[in-house]
């Protein structure tokens, strides 16, 4: 298949290989290389690319997966459109990996399997489709993507203002990525030789978008697409700039990957909403790096139609190293709660967690909004019964700022 059977090649493969590890000899020092997107992750972890890169150069992954970086609070209140006495007359859509992203009591899957009308899909589009269809309904879409989605989300807002639909809205938890690169590199606390930026996002934002950045801060950037032979050629890249003490963008994706990107798409955006500060997952708030609604559009405003700002919400437990993660300080195995998740009750109970080992003691954890949340071990079950963890109301306990935020902490006792 045309541009994708070439970018498998093996012979190329092992040839592009040979220079990463010469370049790396001659180097002569530790090399990190930050791939920004998730889909980079995926992409080497599944054709091996750590496994025959030289010791001296090292992978870490980056905060470009906006699932990833969905604050906890944007999290809750997205939730709560899902719960409480008004869900029967909302339609919540989103994409396919929002539905498991725990908030501080439950999910959207959890929500969706106790009776919410949470629907999942491919395309924005559909929302319009279903308040067509709903009038009756409130649909509201929950907004997560950088650059690559955002301008999509856009046109369906336009077109949902001409088609006078009331009854649609958007959550908007947009992320911008040049802020957040900075935001990395001004907190001082990891040295990213490179960067190797995402495709998709530059399909939009073109390979101009990181010349301010790499010549401010001195770092080779190369945008790469995502197929083994794209990744491995970016790598290549960027250590053939080091080797020459260069800074400078460079595109390993030029089939798709311009200069200026996507004008018409980034007008778009522009035109529906407008830079402002917002909060990622574990790194805090990051100034200009979310989307907001311009005023000509702010009735499509999910967070202002519903009150969401209202919403009390909580906060990654203290021991999450999720920050840490994301800015490449330490790798996820090192983070106090790989590998193991507390029970369905739990917040902490995440998809991916392999195994479900004895949560630590001492651990304290937020629980839950208002004074009547109730935790408990699963009926029938003693302690040795259910070794994971027994839960027990009186473990229940508030301090003054719960009090004073209405969040309730789960201490889990030794």
């Amino acid at each position: 298949m045309k541009y994708l059977d070439e970018f498998r090649d093996p012979s190329i493969a092992k040839a592009l290989v040979g220079r990463i590890r010469s370049s790396a000899s001659r180097l002569l020092r530790p090399v990190k290389i930050m791939e920004i997107c998730g889909s980079h992750t995926v992409s080497i972890f599944r054709s091996g690319i750590k496994s025959v890169l030289p010791p001296n150069v090292t992978m870490i992954s980056g905060p470009g997966c906006p699932v990833c970086v969905t604050a906890m609070e944007d999290m809750d209140r997205m939730i709560s459109l899902a719960c409480g006495g008004e869900r029967d007359s909302h339609i919540i859509a989103t994409f396919g990996d929002m539905i498991r992203v725990p908030g501080t009591v439950t999910s959207l899957e959890r929500e969706m399997a106790s009776g919410a009308d949470v629907r999942v899909t491919t395309s924005p589009l559909d929302s319009l489709l279903w308040a067509e269809e709903n009038p009756e309904k409130e649909i509201i879409f929950l907004g997560v993507g950088f650059e690559t989605t955002s301008p999509t989300v856009a046109a369906v807002v336009k077109r949902a203002k001409t088609a006078g639909l009331a009854n649609f809205s958007v959550y908007p938890a947009f992320k911008l990525l040049p802020p957040a690169l900075e935001a990395l590199l001004d907190g001082g606390d990891v040295a990213i030789d490179g960067f190797l930026c995402p495709g998709h996002v530059s399909i939009m934002l073109g390979t101009a978008a990181y010349r301010p950045f790499s010549s401010k801060y001195q770092k080779p950037c190369v945008v790469a697409g995502f197929e083994p032979l794209d990744v491995l050629l970016g790598i290549s890249m960027i250590l053939d700039q080091l080797l020459n003490d260069k800074h400078e963008v460079g595109n390993a994706y030029s089939r798709a990957v311009s200069e200026d990107g996507n004008r018409n798409a980034m007008s778009l955006l522009l035109e529906v909403f407008q830079p402002c500060d917002a909060p990622w997952r574990g790194l805090g708030v990051i100034p200009s790096s979310g989307l907001g609604f311009n005023d000509a559009f702010m009735a499509f405003d999910a967070v202002e139609r519903f009150g969401l700002a209202a919403v009390p919400t909580g906060s990654d437990p203290p021991e999450c190293a999720c920050g840490e993660v994301l800015r490449g300080v330490t790798s996820p195995p090192e983070c106090p709660l790989f590998g193991w998740a507390a029970p369905r009750t739990c917040p902490l109970d995440r998809a991916w967690c392999p195994r479900r080992d004895p949560v630590p003691p001492g651990s304290s954890i937020p629980v839950g909004v208002g004074p009547d949340i109730k935790v408990q071990s699963p009926e029938g079950q003693s302690n040795e019964q259910n070794p994971v963890m027994s839960l027990r109301t009186d473990t229940m306990r508030s301090n003054p700022e719960d009090q004073k935020t209405g969040l309730w902490t789960l201490t889990l006792e030794g």
